[in-house]
């Protein structure tokens, strides 16, 4: 099973009679399932993951006014639960606690977004980083009898208001020029490796950033950006690319092949921002896309702040 699957047949089998039997009145609040941090919530949990924050569980939401009345006693069910189920215990380390049980909706949600419901305006979009966003909507909802918890949800992976989105594509152009089309090569010719190093790094998180961006997808945190590629459907080729680039060492024999590397990528997002008619020039430079697309940003405040600034 995996741990999205183990979740659901751990619920079918002790939660919903939970509930049913101990809260028949606010059965029809709860909304079920699995969502938030670990790598089952993205399905992407293997052997490796079973050794820590793994195992049978489930989220339990509930609106606030009823959280406030029962969240307690509820909670207080959901850990007399049977602990081992199909062979697997759930171990928690001390940083994993709080993953499963009974929330309430608006502070499930203000954990990760700093909003206790959907964003409401592009200031509050803007300050909430992708890895955030990811984190609160990815796993599965089992069960939303109210529907409360699964509007959010299903707002939240709307994705970006347009301005917004065309705002973070023009930083991640911005960064993805400056460190790999310009200074990249600037560094490994002045002998500072190191800077080069740093350089190359930012390139590729502002290029991975970007092809999620142009795939309307917010990206999982770092130790699962390069994984989650292989279901995007655009721009899956600067998965590969990308992790040549890192895998090639920062000496000077490389120089050149690394910069072709950056200057392949560069050109396959310039390609992909053509077909979208994000741009419209093929300057393959993309910091001279930049102020096009700032100056269709409809919202004076976002178009007013610095090109290379975001919330990540």
């Amino acid at each position: 099973m995996t741990g999205l699957e183990l979740s659901k047949a751990y619920y079918e089998a002790f939660g919903r009679s939970m509930i049913h039997n101990q809260f028949p009145e606010y059965e029809k609040y709860a909304a079920v399932g699995l969502i938030g941090e670990g790598s089952e919530c993205l399905g992407f949990d293997d052997e490796v993951s079973e050794d820590h924050d793994f195992g049978p569980g489930f989220c339990i939401w509930l609106p606030e006014e009823i959280y406030k009345v029962v969240g307690t006693q509820m909670q207080k069910a959901y850990e007399n639960l049977p602990k081992t189920f199909e062979n697997k215990y759930r171990m928690e380390t001390f940083e994993g606690k709080g993953r499963v049980g009974v929330f309430s909706i608006n502070e499930f949600y203000k954990k990760y977004t700093g909003c206790s419901g959907t964003p409401q305006n592009n200031v509050e979009w803007m300050l909430i980083p992708e890895t955030s966003l990811c984190t609160a909507v990815n796993g599965k909802v089992f069960e939303d009898p109210l529907g409360q918890f699964s509007v959010i949800r299903n707002e939240l992976l709307n994705f970006y208001p347009k301005d917004i989105f065309l705002k973070k594509i023009v930083a991640r152009m911005a960064v993805m020029s400056q460190a790999g089309q310009y200074n990249y090569g600037r560094c490994m010719k002045r002998g500072e490796f190191a800077a080069a190093y740093l350089a190359c790094s930012e390139f590729i998180k502002a290029a991975v950033s970007a092809v999620y961006l142009l795939n309307r997808k917010y990206m999982p945190f770092y130790k699962w950006m390069f994984r989650g590629m292989i279901n995007l459907e655009n721009l899956r080729d600067v998965k590969e690319m990308s992790e040549q680039l890192i895998l090639i060492p920062d000496v000077p024999e490389n120089t050149l092949k690394k910069l072709e590397l950056i200057e392949d990528i560069c050109i396959k997002i310039r390609e992909e921002l053509n077909r979208q008619e994000i741009v419209r020039g093929t300057d393959n430079f993309l910091q001279n896309h930049c102020y096009e697309v700032m100056n269709s940003i409809s919202d004076a405040k976002i178009r007013s702040l610095p090109v290379i600034y975001d919330c990540r």
